[in-house]
């Protein structure tokens, strides 16, 4: 069965879940095509994602000229659904935070991706985020082409849905799916009840190979490691302030902060005006292994989000068999159990977060390596990513043959 994967950016450093579920979707004989928006050009750290970005298509690539001829075909052959589909596009920039030019281009990039999506033969398109990727999905379907469906991840899907026009694509899509129950709720809120059952969860996954081997017991060096994007929701400056309060208390620690992003600057100020630089080290984007590697050279994966939808990353450092500390934040709760594999706080506490980090440096060797392997068999049971992707591919399947739910009131819309 052909899909069409289609992601705003890809090949990129904080998706590698996507590839996993891509390549499991193939192992599990789907033929995947991959198209993306942009990220022909963009800096890459890892093999695997280079060797992805060479079988990826780019409907921006190009520029205006690329996206004219499809626009003038699609508008001959199909005008009446044409007209259909730009008047959607046009509502759905009505109370969007990107202006209603940029729909069009939305438009534009559909009548591409529906030539595409003919030539390769794809039967559904799965678009990953509930962003600009779904009404493009939502766009050429409306065009004429194959059934979609997509994956909320959470948190911009959560923080702005009426500005997304979330309601619209739910209500279009054959089906929709979060990686947990928090982010189930949270589409549940933008259909009446009837559309439910359409909505799924299916989890991110990790690859056997990555937790593979005999794995080290958590270090007796004080060191704690931050995975992820240096932005607002990450709660990182919250975490040098926990880190501050440490230092005061006079606690041993190091503290790693693995990745980059828009508060980079703010973050490398705050470590010089807390005293902070014999104890944080800021690495910069890093590849999967070194990912890997800087959770194994640590005590405890530490994450101090305002907003998630289920991190990765804990996944990742828990198959490792390193405990976490993490927020009561959406979809962490579920996978996350105080006191059996990690440490949970409220988010934006800051003492409980430094109380967090003090007992995670104070544990003994034993009692982390307890944590890490109740961490490990927990996320193995939930987050394999060859189970992950069957269900995926049994939603496709049944999207396939069955006619379409959505009412005939959206359908005249």
């Amino acid at each position: 069965m052909p899909v069409a994967y289609l992601v705003n950016q890809y090949p990129k450093v904080s998706h590698s879940f996507i590839r996993r579920e891509i390549l499991a979707l193939e192992r599990q004989g789907l033929a995947v095509q991959r198209v993306a928006s942009r990220g022909w050009d963009g800096e890459l750290v890892d093999a695997e994602d280079l060797r992805e970005r060479e079988r990826t298509q780019y409907l921006l690539q190009g520029g205006a000229t690329a996206l004219l001829g499809p626009v003038l075909r699609t508008l001959a052959a199909a005008p009446a659904r044409f007209a259909r589909a730009a008047a959607l596009a046009w509502r759905m920039g009505r109370r969007a935070d990107r202006p209603r030019p940029v729909h069009l281009v939305y438009l534009a990039q559909a009548c591409r991706l529906l030539e595409w999506l003919r030539a390769s033969g794809a039967t559904h398109v799965h678009a990953h985020f509930g962003t600009n990727p779904a009404e493009v999905a939502m766009l050429a379907h409306v065009l004429g082409g194959p059934p979609y469906s997509f994956t909320v991840h959470g948190p911009e899907e959560f923080d702005r849905p009426q500005f997304l026009g979330l309601g619209e694509k739910l209500r279009r899509a054959a089906f929709a799916v979060a990686v947990s129950s928090f982010g189930r709720s949270q589409l549940y809120r933008w259909v009446d009840a009837a559309h439910w059952p359409r909505i799924h969860v299916v989890h991110c996954g990790l690859e056997p190979a990555f937790h593979a081997g005999a794995l080290a017991p958590p270090p007796a060096r004080p060191r704690l490691v931050c995975v992820g994007r240096l932005a607002e929701q990450k709660g990182p400056l919250l975490l040098l302030q926990a880190a501050h309060r440490l230092r005061q208390r006079g606690v041993a620690f190091e503290l790693v902060l693995a990745g980059d992003g828009e508060l980079r600057g703010e973050v490398d100020r705050t470590i010089a005006s807390l005293g902070l630089g014999d104890h944080v080290r800021v690495t910069g984007w890093i590849s999967g292994e070194r990912v890997r590697e800087e959770l194994l050279a640590a005590r405890a994966l530490v994450l101090a989000s305002f907003a998630e939808g289920l991190p990765v990353v804990m996944m990742e450092a828990m198959a490792l068999r390193r405990p976490v500390i993490g927020t009561f934040v959406a979809g962490i709760p579920e996978l996350v159990r105080t006191p059996d594999t990690g440490w949970l706080v409220p988010a934006g506490d800051v003492d409980a977060l430094a109380d967090a980090m003090a007992a995670c440096l104070a544990a003994r060797p034993e009692e982390l390596a307890r944590m890490g392997e109740a961490a490990q068999r927990r996320v193995l049971q939930r987050h394999d990513i060859d189970a992950e992707a069957a269900k995926l591919a049994a939603l496709f399947g049944d999207a396939s043959v069955r006619p379409s739910s959505v009412p005939t009131s959206v359908l005249a819309a």
